[in-house]
């Protein structure tokens, strides 16, 4: 397992009071990514469109990750565009790609439990004369393949679907829909509809080689995998074309322009490795300890419901809803005895709106309003999740106590 320094640990030794468990918004870089990435602060600095050796030396690095990245991916190196992050790319690949075919189609199709990374840019293009249809799920969570191909129509130009829930955790089953997909493509004898997905959640743990998976786009984030936030990457297949975003310069061959962030990409291309050749480790010992969290909160904590699939899900997740608690206010309780966790997505962590993909299990707003996401990571250890045991119970409790009962029990275990 390889070392990585963790900030908040550091400033304060381990203890039971120190228990983060919200990998799922951010992760600590890997030492190892660290020391990928020091060269280009400060010794090779230099800018990779520069023509001069340094310059060039530069750009020998950044084309040497692009293509390790696309060797881990099964892709090519052209298909590779780096970003800023996840929901960069998740925008150029929704809005760029629907703009520069609209000529094609103007159906598009995606979920109702996307990262609003997906879902906001599609209600853009619904503003803009498209038309967007927003599968609805079962009450796990997961996307119905029959749903999908009832969906698909003549003039679809795009499919976009989440392959690991960043807020639930259910899995989707991205190679099955993908070959839906590419059949309805052939009998069409047409190049669309472009099949896109967000795996930022999913890499470490699930398969990401576009060809094993079908998928046309696909997204990744470096500060999901212990590597540096603020980059990110979309996979474009060869031959598929969209609009850049942006304008003024050449870079990422016209449809990414800007100076690439050498040092985030560098440590972007290590981080991805290092996730690859531990997937199998991490899995297995990230399943255990999030099925030892789960079955000890449904057993200590009465009314609770788990969100997500049971068994199709991300190793590390673990979401629950705990019947008549604020979700904000379990947080805060808990953030006082150490357990760091989340009330959902940290992209939407100002918002005082339930979770859309809460609410979209079909569950009453009050149960959406009460859900906590606990996510593990490399360093959760089986002592970190017996203390989580330990001072749940007592603090949903207390907060019981304290509120009026809601009468949605019929949701809760």
């Amino acid at each position: 397992m390889t070392k990585h320094v963790f900030l908040a640990k550091l400033a304060k030794p381990m203890a039971k009071e120190n228990v983060y468990l919200d990998y799922a918004a951010a992760t600590p870089i890997d030492l190892d990514v660290q020391s990928a990435m020091a060269p280009y602060f400060c010794n090779q600095f230099q800018n990779p469109s520069s023509f001069h050796m340094p310059g060039k030396q530069v750009k020998d690095a950044l084309d040497k990750a692009r293509g390790g990245i696309a060797t881990l991916l099964g892709a090519r190196p052209d298909e590779i565009i780096f970003t800023s992050g996840g929901t960069e790319a998740d925008n150029l690949a929704i809005l760029g790609f629907a703009r520069k075919n609209a000529e094609h189609g103007k159906h598009i199709i995606v979920s109702s439990v996307e990262h609003k990374a997906v879902l906001e840019p599609a209600l853009q293009l619904k503003k803009e004369g498209f038309d967007v249809t927003v599968l609805e799920t079962d009450e796990s969570g997961q996307i119905s393949v029959e749903k999908l191909q009832s969906a698909l129509r003549d003039d679809t130009i795009l499919v976009s679907l989440i392959y690991g829930n960043n807020e639930i955790g259910t899995l989707n089953p991205i190679q099955k829909i993908g070959s839906v997909i590419r059949k309805h493509r052939e009998a069409r004898k047409s190049l669309f509809p472009i099949f896109h997905t967000d795996a930022c959640q999913a890499v470490g743990s699930e398969e990401i080689n576009v060809q094993k998976i079908n998928v046309d786009m696909m997204t990744l984030n470096g500060g999901k995998i212990y590597g540096p936030k603020g980059v990110g990457m979309l996979y474009m297949r060869r031959g598929i074309k969209l609009e850049p975003l942006m304008f003024g310069g050449d870079q990422e061959a016209r449809r990414r322009p800007g100076t690439e962030n050498v040092p985030a990409i560098i440590g972007f291309a290590k981080a991805l490795e290092i996730a690859v050749a531990q997937q199998a480790e991490y899995t297995e010992k990230t399943i255990k300890l999030r099925d030892e969290l789960i079955a000890g909160i449904r057993s200590a904590v009465p009314h609770v419901r788990l969100n997500g699939h049971a068994t199709e899900r991300l190793p590390n997740n673990a979401s629950f809803s705990f019947m008549d608690v604020e979700g904000e206010a379990l947080l805060l309780y808990l953030d006082a005895q150490g357990v760091f966790a989340s009330t959902g997505s940290a992209c939407t962590s100002a918002s005082l709106d339930p979770s859309h993909v809460i609410m979209a299990l079909g569950v009453p707003a009050e149960v959406a309003h009460s859900s906590l996401r606990f996510t593990l990571g490399r360093e959760t250890s089986k002592e970190e999740i017996a203390y989580v045991l330990e001072v749940l119970p007592g603090v949903v409790e207390k907060l019981r106590g304290m509120s009026p009962k809601s009468g949605t029990e019929t949701f809760y275990e």
